[in-house]
């Protein structure tokens, strides 16, 4: 694939090849017929018949016809020229590279922007100076496209913000009164709404993770991924969350990089609080880190695979298990995911369940803060 620097390159070169072929053919055919037009009107003075004398050892030979010399002078004259276009050809390839270059250089700076920002980079601008042309009115098209992008990012931020306390309250006003204002002999409504009210409070704080992952992070800083993962493991077995008698492995090695712990936090408890929900008595679960690559697999029901591509979008439900969640783990772990540049993608486990993925790209600057 040629880049638009080749491409305008090469249309200088073509131009300026093409007008020297044309003035080159233009000029020698003028000066050959030029010079015949003078040949032809010299007195000639008239040729007497007389017997051509035997040249002498070591004299000159008689020189050649006017006409000769005429060819001689335009094949000289077409050498020399062509020669000339040559090196000249070569000399504007070299000027056209470094033209095109220049003309282009605004635009890998816009391409540069482009590719650098994100969601969390939306304050960087252009700002490309110099003269009011097509170049500097795109840079500022862009930065007016980047000024609306942040304010509405923003406005969705203090949104979420905002949502997350309105809705946080209520709930927690509502978990109050039943546990408080309901008496004992009501004990399986109470354990009812009791039941109602968390799935309330954990759909709403899985749409907040979700929406803040989807608007990327604002901060980094340096996170041990091994101590979140072991962490969450000993969260999910003091809970007991899953079936019973379901093994739990682990290998884990150190990891850190640069993201939000919080959300990552959320993404390793989604994988391993799945990988013991959809799963049944006497299952496994085997949770590894190596090089950056988290890998969750478990035993259970097997996944169709015209769903595979259901995983990892918001409020799907397999019908393989009875359990009632929201349908928001999966994509939630994608989400974070994405937000901390790192890929995921889930394959049928060897046993049945699944066996998903997380790749983190290692970051030399956590490796540094980390003192690795």
């Amino acid at each position: 694939m040629t880049t638009v620097r080749v491409r305008l390159t090469l249309v200088y070169s073509g131009l300026f090849l093409f007008t020297s072929v044309v003035l080159l053919i233009i000029v020698n055919t003028l000066m050959r017929q030029a010079l015949d037009t003078r040949i032809a009107r010299l007195p000639l003075p008239p040729e007497r018949p007389r017997p051509a004398p035997a040249p002498r050892l070591g004299e000159p030979e008689p020189p050649p016809p006017l006409s000769e010399l005429v060819r001689d002078v335009i094949h000289y004259q077409w050498d020399v020229s062509a020669l000339t276009i040559g090196i000249l050809t070569l000399v504007s390839v070299v000027v056209g590279w470094v033209v095109a270059g220049r003309v282009l250089r605004p635009l890998h700076r816009i391409t540069a922007t482009a590719q650098r920002l994100s969601l969390s980079t939306l304050h960087e601008r252009i700002a490309l100076t110099g003269p009011k042309d097509e170049l500097k009115e795109l840079a500022d098209t862009f930065d007016a496209m980047l000024d609306r992008l942040e304010r509405s990012v923003e406005g969705q931020r203090r949104f979420i913000a905002n949502a997350s306390h309105e809705l946080r309250t209520p709930l927690a006003v509502q978990r109050t009164a039943i546990e408080v204002g309901l008496p004992e002999d009501v004990g399986e409504i109470r354990a009812k709404l009791l039941l109602h009210n968390r799935r309330m409070e954990h759909l709403i704080d899985a749409l907040l993770a979700l929406a803040q992952a989807g608007h990327g992070l604002r901060e980094r800083s340096p996170v041990a991924l091994g101590e979140i993962v072991r962490f969450a493991l000993a969260d999910a077995g003091e809970n007991g969350r899953g079936p019973a008698g379901v093994t739990v492995t682990s290998r884990i090695a150190p990891f850190v990089l640069r993201g939000d712990p919080v959300l990552l936090n959320r993404l390793v408890t989604n994988l391993v609080d799945n990988a013991l929900r959809y799963n049944h008595s006497g299952g496994a679960v085997d949770v590894t880190l190596a090089d950056g690559v988290l890998t969750v697999r478990n035993t259970g029901p097997e996944v169709p695979k015209e769903r595979f591509h259901d995983l990892f979008e918001p409020f799907r439900r397999l019908h393989t298990t009875r359990e009632q969640g929201a349908g928001l783990g999966l994509s939630i772990v994608a989400s974070i995911a994405r937000a901390h540049g790192a890929a995921v993608r889930a394959r049928p486990g060897p046993a049945g369940g699944l066996e998903v993925t997380v790749a983190f790209a290692r970051d030399p600057r956590a490796d540094l803060a980390a003192g690795t």
